[in-house]
C-alpha cells in the first residue's frame, strides 16, 4: 500500500487491543478495576465483572479482612454487581485474583491514574 492508501484506513485508537494487534472479543468477560477520587486525599476502588458462579459477598468480606479495608456491594441494573473498596486497592485486589484462580492475568484490566 502506498502512503496516501495507508491513510485512507479507519483505525480507532481507543479500541481495546489484544496482543495480535486484533479488536477484542465483544462478549468477551473482563473484571474492571478502577479508582475514584473522593474528597482530598480520599479514593474508592470499584470491581466491576466479576464472573457469576463466585459469590461476591465472601470476596468482598475475604478482601476486608486482607486489605484492611471497609467495602460494599452495589446493585447496578445494566452491570450487575460492583464491589467498592476503600482506598486505591487495584494492584491488590488483581493479585489476589490471579493467586486465587478466579481470573487470569489478560482478563484483568486496571484503569484509572
Amino acid at each position: 500500500m502506498s502512503n496516501i492508501e495507508e491513510l485512507n484506513v479507519s483505525f480507532d485508537p481507543f479500541a481495546d487491543v489484544d496482543e495480535d494487534n486484533k479488536p477484542a472479543v465483544q462478549g468477551a468477560k473482563n473484571i474492571h478495576l478502577r479508582v475514584q477520587q473522593r474528597n482530598g486525599r480520599k479514593t474508592l476502588t470499584t470491581l466491576q465483572g466479576l464472573p457469576k458462579e463466585y459469590d461476591a459477598k465472601k470476596i468482598l468480606k475475604s478482601f476486608k479482612k486482607e486489605f484492611a479495608c471497609n467495602g460494599t456491594i452495589v446493585e447496578d441494573p445494566e452491570l450487575g454487581q460492583i464491589l467498592q473498596l476503600s482506598g486505591d486497592q487495584r494492584l491488590k485486589i488483581a493479585e489476589f485474583l490471579v493467586s486465587e484462580n478466579i481470573a487470569k492475568k489478560t482478563d484483568i484490566k486496571v484503569h484509572g491514574f
